[in-house]
């Protein structure tokens, strides 16, 4: 038989304080525990809360010298942060109030459960908004200030899965139609039909979550993939600091609030970048986190406390945290005799419980949560069962909710958090409320109905159950004149997007002439080449404060050190220090006003921070115009997902993957060569991806680039630029087109080869890109010079705008029904449909980058690429490992040939 392990002796106290050494209930001294109490509250009453506080501190410290480790108190007690004396009056009419969150919280159910009942497993989500009315229908009558033409307003981040909340207020207010409710989550097609002719023919459906490329005039932010919503809303927060700080824009004013469930907290990029907005005092920030205790399968910590967790996450980081847990119904059992137990009992229980508590009867309330103590037993021994049941969590609590949203506004130097206890499917009826499964449940039985509708007084008979009918009270109706004159306060409906006009104009012609004219015999890499006309973009007077660099500590190794001194790298705080090579022509000069933003190593926080840039033409209403720099192996490949949430968003901008290629970037091995973010890119219909070779192509892709985005087009450029460097060409004449729409002529066998040998020899047709190019010039001039082969070359600045043309045009004719002369043709088959031989096309990237184009010429094609894993190497052995040298490119031709 195994004996038992003994529990470890503590020999003496090291910091750590367990549940029972904090309970009230087992104080050894409880004389002198009162003393030093009351000699605290003398202090605050007569010096205040700061004397308090220095003392502390100054006991604190004491400790410390005489080798006391005391705990890390980074949890405060399981209470409201705003003590019921310190609560601001509140400013509503909470019976009006009350009956707008119950037909608000009516038409968010019905629209799923109808959505569900007519098309089944359509999906949706009855829960969240449930959990977060309160904390919305506030914000919404009193805090949230909306944008206008002139100004910015509050930018709030919705929580995606509360989406029918927000529609089913817009349908009061007269925003959304009762038809585009009916077509919840239904939006392929226009309405083409409504209930009795009532308006909505020709709108669209509702989108599922917050999508503001599908409803652009509503949504401002994309929050859905979980935990994209909160990095994003903390660099929105920075950028509005940044332009502010340059003269931008004025966005003083502005406030930032973001709502994300507790379960969305373990998601890495809701909580990345919580330290960035403290280091920067944020105080314009506000989270508001739903602990509905639940994520979608069941506890977020059963066996925990998940708000204590995040208190101690986000008071480590440096935030302000604001409980908000009990609602008004706690507040005399907590200021009563046995405050100090119930506090204890609080804390004691864990998450899971607390779910079991709201599905249980009253009797096992009473018996397990307080009758465990005799003090607490006794605390509600005359207490009726309505009295218990008013006892609500704080989220329920508007009076509670306006406390935590003022406390929030308040603070002064911190961005602030505000944890607010709710419970998942709240008022859905109890076979919802609180349920593991309600994360699943997308429609009501009939007896469900009837018992929703009766807990929200509505006015809806029993036979109009069956239909389950959405209910508005008219147009004229005390509850809509109350919404709208809360909302006319706050500056107007929200949520809403404004389309923004950009006052932005190109710069002069002459500026890029000279990126167009060749570098001679000096070298230099793509990279180069566009860090120099960016930072001639940057000097232009025209267009160059509206130009963000951003790169993730990498500046340097992409040639970007001469911008620190002239343009300045941004800092909150200017900079504190002599920087050690203050006295060298590129010193690191960081500045309250620089323009280039750096951001440390975090690929996922430089992409949120290109992101609120990218989209300041709409949010802000002055256009910026992002370049992100970074290795092209952490970009598509590691934040893909938010450059979607980007293009969801409308956002313009450029995106520069340096040190690319998978054979380029020499010595650096697996992790690092990439050799498939095109590939990813051309995932993303907002991304246009372009390989360029030379100089000239990188100022004429930026330069169209820019014509586009300032024209108004939402697209994303993504530039895969490489580090290896040679001399660069002038741009021949009529290759504007070519380099835009993805192919052009290069080099004609006409140029290398004599009359009489194109005459006999055979022909064929050679595609390059990026550095390849030039191999591919080579292995033309050994075709002609050893084997008596003519080819022409051709470079391929990008196979995916290529082949996104040619099924548009094949899809066109396909619907259009055009026959023979009357067919559009393709660019790429325009180009090389009429050429003379097999087609071989050369990259750094995988095969499929040039197999693309493969189906508009067939049997013609045959690519060659670096599929598989890099390796550490230099240039030349790894091309030639992959077959994409010279050599490779030659016998491949002469095999097509053979063949």
């Amino acid at each position: 038989m195994t004996a038992a392990i003994p529990a470890p002796v503590r020999t003496q106290f090291d910091g750590r304080i367990d549940a029972g050494q904090w309970s009230v209930r087992h104080d050894p001294d409880p004389v002198e525990t009162r003393e030093w109490l009351d000699s605290l509250a003398a202090i605050i009453g007569d010096s205040g809360p700061e004397r308090a506080h220095f003392l502390l501190r100054r006991l604190h410290e004491s400790l410390q010298v005489d080798g006391v480790s005391l705990p890390y108190l980074v949890q405060s007690p399981y209470v409201n942060t705003v003590p019921v004396d310190k609560q601001p009056a509140y400013p509503g009419d909470l019976a009006m109030e009350k009956r707008l969150r119950q037909i608000i919280r009516w038409n968010a159910a019905v629209m799923v459960h109808r959505a569900n009942k007519h098309f089944e497993g359509i999906g949706g989500h009855l829960s969240t908004y449930a959990s977060a009315a309160m904390l919305y229908e506030v914000g919404f009558n009193h805090i949230f200030r909306a944008p206008t033409a002139d100004t910015v307003g509050d930018l709030v981040y919705f929580q995606g899965h509360a989406s029918p909340g927000m529609y089913a207020r817009a349908f009061l207010e007269g925003r959304l139609s009762e038809a585009q409710l009916e077509h919840f989550r239904r939006e392929a097609f226009p309405i083409s039909t409504t209930r009795n002719g009532a308006p909505g023919v020709g709108q669209r459906g509702l989108s599922s979550y917050p999508h503001p490329r599908l409803m652009p005039e509503f949504w401002q932010f994309s929050t859905v993939s979980m935990g994209l919503g909160p990095i994003a809303a903390v660099y929105q927060a920075r950028l509005n600091r940044y332009m502010h700080a340059r003269g931008l824009a004025d966005t003083s004013q502005s406030r930032i609030f973001c709502f994300l469930g507790d379960g969305e907290t373990d998601e890495p990029e809701a909580l990345t970048a919580l330290s960035l907005a403290a280091r920067e005092g944020l105080d314009n920030l506000v989270f508001i986190v739903n602990c509905n205790l639940q994520r979608l399968d069941g506890p977020v910590r059963g066996n925990g406390k998940i708000i204590q967790e995040l208190e101690s996450i986000f008071s480590g980081a440096g935030w302000n945290v604001v409980k908000v847990l009990w609602g008004s119904g706690w507040d005399s059992l907590l200021d009563g005799p046995a405050a100090g137990v119930l506090r204890q009992r609080f804390a004691e229980v864990v998450d899971g419980e607390y779910q079991k508590y709201v599905i249980s009867d009253l009797a096992y309330i009473r018996d397990e949560f307080f009758g465990k103590y005799p003090e607490l037993r006794d605390l509600v021994a005359n207490m009726s069962d309505r009295e218990l049941k008013r006892m609500h969590r704080g989220g329920h609590d508007p009076l509670k909710v306006y406390a935590g949203y003022q406390a929030a506004l308040t603070m002064r130097g911190k961005p602030t958090v505000i944890l607010a206890k709710t419970v998942k499917g709240y008022a859905l009826g109890e076979g919802i409320e609180a349920r593991n499964a309600t994360h699943q449940q997308k429609k009501f039985d009939i007896e469900e109905l009837k018992a929703f509708r009766s807990a929200l007084e509505l006015s809806i008979t029993d036979d109009e159950l069956d239909d389950a009918p959405f209910f508005h009270p008219g147009a004229d109706s005390p509850e809509v004149a109350y919404l709208n004159e809360c909302r006319t306060k706050l500056g107007g409906s929200m949520p809403v997007r404004i389309e923004r006009k950009t006052q932005i104009s190109m710069p002069d012609a002459k500026l890029w002439e000279r990126f167009v004219a060749g570098s001679g015999k000096g070298e230099v890499s793509t990279t180069n080449a566009f860090v120099g006309i960016l930072q001639a973009l940057m000097r232009d007077p025209t267009i160059g404060k509206q130009m963000v660099p951003i790169v993730c500590d990498e500046a340097r190794t992409f040639g970007m050190e001469a911008m620190f001194k002239p343009f300045g790298i941004y800092s909150a705080v200017g900079q504190l220090y002599t920087p050690v090579d203050a006295e060298y022509l590129m010193a690191y000069r960081e500045a309250k006003d620089g323009q280039l933003l750096q951001e440390g190593i975090t690929e996922a926080g430089s992409l949120a921070s290109w992101l609120a840039a990218a989209t300041s033409w709409s949010v802000s209403g002055k256009m910026l115009v992002p370049f992100y720099f970074y290795y092209s192996m952490f970009g598509f490949q590691r934040v893909g997902d938010q450059i979607w949430q980007a293009a969801d968003m409308n956002a313009r901008g450029f995106l520069l993957g340096c040190t690319a290629g998978r054979t380029t970037l020499q010595g650096e091995g697996l992790q690092h060569q990439d050799g498939h973010s095109v590939l990813i890119a051309a995932c993303n219909p907002a991304v246009v991806t372009y390989e360029p070779t030379y100089a000239y192509e990188v100022s004429v892709l930026l330069k169209r680039g820019l014509e586009r985005m300032i024209s108004g087009d939402n697209v994303i450029y993504y530039l895969t630029l490489q580090n290896q460097p040679y001399a660069m060409p002038k741009m021949p004449d009529g290759v504007d087109e070519g380099i835009e729409r993805g192919v052009y002529l290069l080099r004609s066998a006409l140029e290398v080869a004599d009359a009489e040998l194109l005459k006999t020899s055979p022909r064929l047709q050679l595609l390059g890109s990026g550095c390849i190019t030039l191999d591919v010039l080579k292995a033309q001039q050994i075709l002609v010079r050893d084997h008596n082969v003519a080819a022409d070359v051709w470079v391929a600045t990008s196979y995916s705008e290529l082949r996104r043309e040619a099924i548009e045009f094949d899809t066109r004719n396909r619907r259009e029904k055009r026959m023979g002369s009357d067919l559009l043709v393709p660019y790429v088959v325009e180009m090389l449909g009429d050429t003379d031989g097999p087609i071989v096309a050369c990259s750094d990237w995988m095969r499929a980058w040039p197999d693309m184009i493969a189906p508009w010429l067939p049997g013609r094609l045959t690519s060659l690429g670096t599929d598989g894993f890099g390796l550490s190497d230099t240039r030349e052995n790894l091309r030639r490992h992959f077959e994409i040298d010279v050599q490779a490119i030659v016998e491949t031709a002469l095999w097509k040939l053979a063949v």
